[in-house]
């Protein structure tokens, strides 16, 4: 299949030889897809990634950082992008080490123009649902943030599964102003059950233990 383009979504290609970095710039263009192109991982690393999805092409051999090492580097950096990795001079344990460490794809120069599109889909799909994923934890960390000191302890109460008349008796407080507290707990955070509750309690990492 060949990747839908998507807004804003960008390929990264690190390859020290300028013709390959121009072909594949034409490849993703002819689909659709925006392509940056870099000689070396310092010059990638000069223009951080946007907050878009994205996937970086990263040529193995490289001057200075090797591909290997810069994964290594991009992973301890806590910059997360998915990684596919082509060379001319692969062998098996390189390619362990490679799928060890989190790349999506190891190809072989030359490569089908397909195979390359169809992990670079897989690339920008996983980064796309990645971003989401952060996105609606932050959201959720958002929302606990504007609820009250109190409402938050009763939050914490009512998703260990503790009753009204209980976290009443915990909180020392009247059973109906406990259920008010419970009432705007569950219009602040939006959840719309109970269970859904419990998974954003789980989130901001305060739900009680019983």
């Amino acid at each position: 299949m060949t990747p839908q383009p998507e807004p804003q979504s960008v390929v990264f290609v690190v390859d020290d030889d300028a013709s390959m970095r121009e072909a594949m710039r034409l490849l993703f263009r002819s689909v659709g897809l925006r392509a940056e192109v870099f000689a070396s991982a310092t010059e990638f690393l000069r223009n951080k990634p946007g907050d878009v999805p994205c996937c970086l092409v990263l040529d193995v051999r490289l001057p200075g950082l090797s591909g290997l090492d810069f994964q290594t580097e991009l992973a301890k950096a806590d910059i997360q992008v998915p990684i596919i990795f082509m060379t001319g001079h692969g062998d098996i344990p390189m390619t362990v080490k490679a799928m060890k460490a989190g790349a999506i794809e190891f190809l072989a120069k030359p490569f089908r123009d397909q195979d390359m599109l169809d992990a670079v889909r897989v690339g920008l799909e996983r980064d796309r649902v990645r971003r989401e994923g952060e996105r609606a934890i932050a959201d959720v960390r958002r929302r606990f943030a504007g609820l009250t000191p109190r409402e938050q302890e009763v939050m914490g109460f009512v998703t260990a599964g503790l009753m009204n008349k209980q976290i009443a008796g915990e909180m020392q407080l009247a059973e109906i102003t406990v259920k008010l507290h419970r009432g705007s707990v569950m219009r602040k955070m939006e959840a719309k059950s109970l269970a859904d509750l419990v998974r954003m309690a789980d989130i901001v990492g305060i739900r009680r233990k019983t």
